[in-house]
């Protein structure tokens, strides 16, 4: 992984782009909400593709963009520094609070999101979900890795269920690095489900495949 020093000024809010559903739900799902985070040098609209993949036409898709400039790809953005973590705490904050204000905009609250993200956004996904309350459904880490704090267990309510799917050939985000977020989750005791596919450092259509098998799954 390379690094990247965020901007000096500390941004004071997020911008973020969204898919509004374009149906209603039929019956009760655990979700109806989905948050999909952008990884190192892209933008908020980079993983509209994959919520277009998912399709899901009555869920409700949001894009947050990284609140620190990329200072090589025009238009790109970063969440924090890849090698000592600055800015990590600011982008956190940041993320929680426009996570709680979410509901305001959407009308649909916490416990029927699903955080997701990919790469350094996958970082985020965990850092940021695991210690939200009231509870998200659930959490997706794409090529992920732990930057995390411990999550909040101070509630008898359970952590979220998380989803990690990681390619083997990644080589930007070496797969032990998801071997190590693994373990803190399951040390955190966190239902954790671990993919392992045949990928570089990329959302491949099987990543998208259990991601939504994780999205039916979820109760």
């Amino acid at each position: 992984m390379t690094t990247n020093p965020p901007s000096s000024a500390t941004p004071v809010s997020l911008e973020a782009i969204d898919l509004p559903p374009r149906s209603s739900a039929t019956d009760a799902p655990a979700f109806a909400q989905m948050v999909l985070i952008h990884g190192w040098g892209a933008n908020y609209r980079d993983l509209v593709p994959v919520a277009e993949a998912l399709g899901r036409p009555s869920v409700y898709y949001w894009f947050p963009n990284a609140p620190f400039p990329h200072p090589q790809v025009p238009g790109g953005g970063s969440w924090f520094d890849l090698e000592g973590f600055e800015g990590v705490d600011d982008s956190s904050r940041l993320l929680e609070q426009w996570l709680l204000g979410l509901e305001s905009k959407s009308g649909i609250p916490l416990e029927k999101t699903v955080l997701a993200g990919f790469s350094q956004g996958g970082a985020m996904s965990l850092r940021v979900g695991l210690g939200l309350m009231p509870r998200l459904a659930g959490i997706v880490c794409l090529s992920g890795f732990w930057v995390g704090e411990p999550a909040d267990n101070s509630s008898d309510e359970p952590l979220p269920p998380v989803l990690m799917v990681h390619g083997r050939r990644d080589p930007v985000v070496a797969i032990a690095y998801a071997y190590q977020a693994r373990r803190k989750l399951e040390e955190q005791n966190v239902n954790v489900q671990f993919h392992e596919i045949d990928a570089m450092h990329e959302i491949p259509a099987e990543a998208i495949a259990l991601t939504s098998e994780f999205l039916d799954n979820l109760s």
